[in-house]
């Protein structure tokens, strides 16, 4: 294998484990958010979303991380070992990854604490909690593409003020919903 095949099954695992962690926080706010329901129902709704957490977590999450660590080591040993010092943007894409790192594990957390029926945050909180990994993206792509250090800042502020503007539009609608009850 050369370097493009490695980076290709790169790109493949990043964008699958990214997929895992945008639609399990999701889950969350759907497996909280069940608790409104009848007993019966919610009983029956909250066993599948535990099923469901844990297939995704399992099956699909950790396989794809642990295969997008290998392989970007492998780029960063193959690319930029020799100069590694010298690249910032680097160094700091890889303390993004070690905060995507937590924010996984994290999610292991709730998952295990769905489990037990903690339901520790509300579903607006789970709901913000979802949009950590898109910050996280957004920061490493832009370090990636751009390299530097610098530019990734306009593009974490972009997506900030996009998702406060957002979230205000979510609280708004859901407060003239309620007022029509």
């Amino acid at each position: 294998m050369d370097y493009n095949h490695i980076k290709a099954i790169h790109i493949i695992f990043v964008v699958s484990w990214f997929a895992g962690l945008f639609y399990l926080p999701r889950l969350f706010v759907y497996h909280t958010e069940a608790n409104t329901k009848p007993e019966l129902e919610r009983d029956i709704i909250q066993e599948q979303f535990k099923k469901m957490e844990k297939v995704l977590f399992n099956a699909i999450m950790v396989p794809a991380m642990w295969l997008t660590l290998i392989s970007g080591a492998t780029l960063v040993y193959w690319s930029w070992w020799d100069s590694f010092a010298q690249h910032g943007w680097l160094h700091l894409k890889l303390s993004f990854v070690v905060g995507l790192l937590i924010y996984h594990f994290l999610c292991r957390k709730i998952i295990f604490e769905l489990r037990e029926s903690k339901f520790r945050f509300t579903s607006f909180q789970l709901r913000l909690y979802n949009e950590v990994a898109t910050i996280f993206l957004f920061a490493i792509v832009f370090l990636v593409i751009l390299k530097n250090t610098i530019d990734w800042i306009w593009g974490v502020v972009g997506l900030l003020v996009f998702a406060v503007l957002i979230m205000t539009a979510v609280k708004i609608a859901k407060s003239l919903r309620e007022k029509k009850k």
